[in-house]
Formats: structure tokens, C-alpha cells, sequence
């Protein structure tokens, strides 16, 4: 298969997941506010070594899913539940966030920002779930499948996609401030709505499958 359809699907999938504003690439921003864009590219470095990790893994468990149907449709019925439930919790029981003020947000060790982004890339758990329904979803519209070379096409082109909204999120942050604190300030109701129209889709699927 053609690798460059699979990268470009890496790229996109990886723009699409990571431009919302969230703790990593606030974080690349605030890091360049505070100690420049040097230090905060070696942040963005520290969280993509990670994010390669995890995007291999999931194209991994995608495989081994993609390959055993009944898993799938466990899966969505699994899915369906819990989009279900986080639909609700999110629209009509989560506390609006309270925006913090520049001043105090502190960052501290300024010696090991690459290990930084590994961490708090490591502790964001988002991009395999992720990477598992764009690898099966992809496969099943015949855009990728599991062969090495594929799978390597995908991962680099998630990593560089990653890395595309960091670099925008450094430059760029003074700029996208005040829609970043629109979405902070609405990200309940934004999340709970994406969930539900996740959970519906899923609904169809489920119906579909057995009827």
C-alpha cells in the first residue's frame, strides 16, 4: 500500500486530536512564554518520544483488534456505555473550570524540560483510545492496513502532526489566548457534546450489527 496515504492520515488524525487546547501543548506554550522557544522545542522533543511510544502501541492492539471481530463489537457496546455516561456527567453534573491567571501558573525545574514533556505526556493517556479507532477506522475504508511499513507511516505521521501543533501552540499562543480561555471556560458542554455524537454513532453501529 501506498505509504503516503497513511502518513497523511497520521498527520491529520494527530492535528485533529492534539489543536484543542490541553495540557501539553498550554504547557509547550508557557514553557516558551517563560524560558524561550529553545527550551520549550526541547519540551516538544521530550512529548513526542512518548507519543511515538503510544501511537505504535495502539496501532499494535488496532491490529490484534482488527483482526478478532467479536472484539470490536465488544468494544462498542463498552463504548456505547461509557460515551453514554460521560455524555451526561459532562452536560449536566461536571463543575464549569476556573481559569488561572498567568501569574499563577508556575513552572518549576528549568533543567530538564525534555523529561518534563515526557511526563506530562506520559501521564495523558488520550492518544491510545485514539490511535486505535483512526488505525480501524482507516483500515476499514482500505486507507491503511498493518503491514510495517504502513504502520511506520502512520506513527511518523501522527508524530508529526503532533509536533506541528506545538510548534504553532509556541509561536502562536499570545495570539490563540483568547480562544483557548473560550474553550477552557466551555469545555464541559464542547466535550459533552462531542461524546454524545461519539455515543450515537456507536448506537448505529451496535443496532446495525445486530438487526
Amino acid at each position: 500500500m501506498n505509504i503516503v496515504l497513511p502518513l497523511l492520515s497520521g498527520f491529520v488524525a494527530a492535528v485533529i486530536g492534539i489543536i484543542p487546547p490541553g495540557l501539553i501543548n498550554l504547557t509547550a506554550a508557557k514553557v516558551s512564554l517563560v524560558d524561550g522557544r529553545k527550551r520549550a522545542m526541547v519540551f516538544v522533543l521530550g512529548a513526542l518520544v512518548v507519543i511515538f511510544v503510544q501511537t505504535y502501541i495502539s496501532v499494535i492492539f488496532a491490529q490484534y483488534i482488527n483482526n478478532h471481530k467479536e472484539i470490536v463489537v465488544l468494544l462498542r457496546e463498552i463504548g456505547l456505555v461509557i460515551f453514554s455516561l460521560l455524555s451526561i456527567y459532562f452536560l449536566f453534573f461536571a463543575k464549569k473550570p476556573k481559569l488561572k491567571s498567568e501569574d499563577s501558573l508556575h513552572l518549576k525545574s528549568k533543567r530538564s524540560r525534555f523529561f518534563m514533556g515526557m511526563l506530562i505526556s506520559a501521564i495523558n493517556f488520550f492518544p491510545i483510545p485514539y490511535y486505535v479507532f483512526v488505525s480501524v477506522t482507516l483500515a476499514s475504508f482500505n486507507i491503511f492496513d498493518f503491514t510495517p511499513s504502513s504502520i511506520c507511516s502512520l506513527v511518523i505521521g501522527a508524530v508529526l502532526g503532533s509536533f506541528f501543533v506545538f510548534y504553532l501552540y509556541v509561536l502562536f499562543f499570545n495570539k490563540m489566548k483568547s480562544k483557548a480561555d473560550y474553550f477552557m471556560q466551555n469545555m464541559n458542554t464542547i466535550i459533552g457534546i462531542i461524546t454524545a455524537i461519539v455515543a450515537l454513532l456507536t448506537l448505529y453501529n451496535v443496532i446495525q450489527f445486530h438487526f
